[in-house]
């Protein structure tokens, strides 16, 4: 459906010309979910608004159906069309309705009757769960619905492919879900799409190929299982080996263990994680403060979050102790069975004069 040729697109920039994208090739056939992944600043965006003609390429081919659209001849106008696209920022009109906002492309555009287009506005809103706000401004509805209604507007135009970028990185974290849930329906329904996205479990789980973009290039390309488990290249395995951490340094025995629990809370909701998993941490954390853990010395808290696994662990650094933390008969037994209930795998083991205590915190 789509091929890419040794596409390249540059900048001028502080007056010294910035190369973005260099010497991309590759191909998305039909039905495909491609997820472009990899740090900020790399031409993830670029690429997608390159090939919907929204950046002007400075070389290189897109070959859409057999038609270049960096031809001068190409009929733009239908090539686009055949190309939606769902941005980071909505981009809907304030001032017409939702129902309008997902009717004006196929009237103006498509030269629909009113009736058609407003009885086909109405089934995708239906779709993407907020047909009760049809006839609300985008002012009433929170990120999540607005996010939704972009995304119906952008099937009123029925295109073959949709890009989407970013599409969640505006939205409060709770709201992420729900917009994640309408593009798992489409990929389901056999929809081709290229997404740019920072949620790895979501493109794991979605989809069929993996571009890891760096440095302006496609650095790594396979199917999720071979991008997440087994990379090939050193910054791949890098990028997606990475996790969300939080760090304390208890320093003496008077810790603000509750301070503590505000500051988990904020990273919880920050990376979505389980609020079950959350109250376990918390509960883990409480036991082993309050009643475990003996005062030798400096204690590291470190607290990690996988995004591909939903892992989420505890690592507990008890400065200057050679006994066992959890197993040490004199504990209470109760707090014992408490951290144990809560934990997936409890792991103990020496390291040097200091004892560490791993937790995997069960989902």
């Amino acid at each position: 459906m789509i091929t890419v040729n040794h596409l390249s697109k540059s900048f001028i920039q502080d007056g010294s010309m910035v190369e973005v994208l260099k010497d991309v090739s590759c191909e998305i056939a039909k039905g495909e979910v491609i997820s472009i992944i990899g740090p900020s600043g790399t031409g993830k965006s670029t690429f997608l608004r390159c090939i919907n003609h929204l950046e002007t390429a400075t070389s290189g081919e897109i070959i859409v159906d057999g038609h270049n659209i960096l031809d001068k001849r190409a009929n733009l106008k239908l090539l686009r069309r055949k190309m939606g696209m769902v941005f980071q920022n909505f981009n809907l009109f304030e001032c017409k309705t939702v129902l309008e906002n997902v009717m004006i492309g196929p009237i103006k555009l498509l030269g629909m009757p009113k009736n058609e287009a407003e009885k086909e506005g109405l089934r995708l809103l239906q779709m993407v769960g907020v047909s009760g706000k049809a006839n609300s401004y985008p002012s009433e509805l929170s990120g999540g619905q607005k996010q939704r209604v972009a995304i119906a507007r952008c099937l009123s135009m029925k295109p073959e492919i949709i890009l989407f970028d970013e599409p969640t990185s505006a939205l409060d974290p709770t709201m992420v879900s729900e917009v994640l849930s309408v593009i798992r329906k489409l990929a389901k329904e056999g929809m081709t799409m290229a997404i740019v996205t920072h949620e790895m479990k979501f493109a794991y789980d979605v989809s069929t190929r993996i571009f890891f973009m760096c440095d302006g290039y496609i650095y790594e390309e396979g199917t999720p299982e071979q991008i997440f488990y087994h990379p090939q290249k050193p910054q791949t395995q890098s990028f997606v080996n990475r996790l969300r951490s939080l760090q304390f340094d208890v320093d003496n025995r008077h810790y603000d263990v509750y301070g503590m629990h505000q500051e988990i809370s904020v990273f919880c909701q920050k990376y979505v994680i389980d609020r079950q998993q959350e109250y376990r941490m918390e509960l883990i954390l409480e036991e082993l403060l309050i009643n475990i853990l003996p005062f030798t010395g400096p204690i590291q808290i470190v607290i990690e979050y996988s995004e591909v696994d939903y892992n989420l662990s505890l690592q507990i650094i008890q400065r200057n102790c050679t006994k066992e933390i959890l197993d040490n008969p004199r504990n209470d037994q109760i707090s014992v069975k408490i951290i144990k209930g809560s934990s997936q795998l409890v792991s103990e083991n020496q390291h040097g004069e200091d004892r560490i205590l791993t937790i995997h915190i069960r989902k």
